[in-house]
């Protein structure tokens, strides 16, 4: 969105409206007293302040800002929204943007140049956090006055479940119908010992104790037990139903961790048995937009 002036509004500010009332004094004594130097103070004070209702506005006019993205949060952190903000022609100075309820940020914008700002606000709920409308303003040069103006750049950030780490029934079971468990292949269910560092091994399962004694890279070998991946079930849990996905989005984080195939049962779709990086996102957004008629979960 570019700033024209249907878009700007401008005001004095405390100091401004202070140094108007300042200036009718001084013409008030001018008048009582007939002096000529305060007479020309005076309109020399008061042609500084219309110069700089010109400069104010200036500053922001033609100012062009665009939504770079927004990164993903879990409810109690901040949720970060990118914002950069483009110059086509001259500078502009001591730029202000964000929201009033979280501060603004204050930055200089380079002449045929762009400079990019990291807002926060704090994820209070699970789901798309619509920060609604942005504030770009300006106090340049002499903070006598403000021009500002209401920008929706339509930011969004999803916000994930806080993690809550607790037991799941069964998680790790056989299946109904199984006589038992055997181990097989690799997984995360039991530790079976240390083997040399292959390349592509994860870190996370390096063993730094024996690296800190100089027995080489060491790393743990885990393996999973049969009767399928496992399961976690929404229904199978005990509580209401932001304690029950904070459950799930902690075994979610930590079986991708390790590298663990397993299923996700929610109320209204089922997601798995897979692993990596892109199906915990799938399962984190699952459980974010859960409930919700915002986005269908696919």
């Amino acid at each position: 969105m570019r700033l024209d002036q249907r878009r700007i509004f401008i005001m004095p500010t405390r100091t401004g409206l202070a140094f108007l009332g300042a200036l009718l004094l001084m013409m008030l004594a001018a008048i009582n007293y007939q002096n000529s130097l305060a007479y020309a103070m005076t309109f020399l004070l008061g042609s500084l302040f219309l110069v700089a209702i010109l400069h104010t506005w200036r500053n922001l006019a033609g100012l062009v800002l665009h939504a770079s993205g927004a990164g993903v949060a879990f409810v109690g952190e901040q949720a970060r929204m990118r914002v950069r903000l483009e110059s086509r022609g001259r500078s502009y100075q001591a730029v202000a943007v964000g929201w009033p309820a979280s501060g603004l940020r204050l930055l200089d914008v380079p002449a045929l140049g762009s400079v990019e700002v990291d807002l926060e606000l704090p994820a209070l709920r699970r789901g798309w956090l619509r920060p609604g409308r942005l504030r770009v303003e300006s106090r340049f040069p002499l903070g006598l006055l403000v021009a500002w103006s209401w920008v929706d750049l339509q930011l969004a950030a999803l916000v994930y479940p806080r993690p809550l780490a607790a037991e799941l029934p069964a998680m790790f079971g056989a299946q109904e119908g199984e006589a038992g468990s055997q181990v097989r292949g690799v997984g995360a269910d039991d530790y079976q010992g240390l083997r040399a560092w292959q390349p592509g091994d994860s870190r996370r399962r390096l063993h730094w104790k024996a690296y800190s004694r100089g027995q080489g890279l060491l790393v743990k070998e885990f393996a999973a037990l049969a009767g399928g991946d496992p399961q976690l079930d929404f229904a199978s849990l005990e509580g209401d139903v932001e304690v029950r996905l904070s459950m799930l989005c902690h075994w979610v984080l930590a079986l991708s961790e390790q590298s663990q195939p397993f299923v996700l049962r929610l109320p209204d779709c089922q997601l798995g048995p897979d692993s990596g990086s892109a199906y915990r996102e799938h399962c984190l957004r699952a459980l974010a937009l859960h409930g919700s008629a915002q986005e269908p979960v696919r």
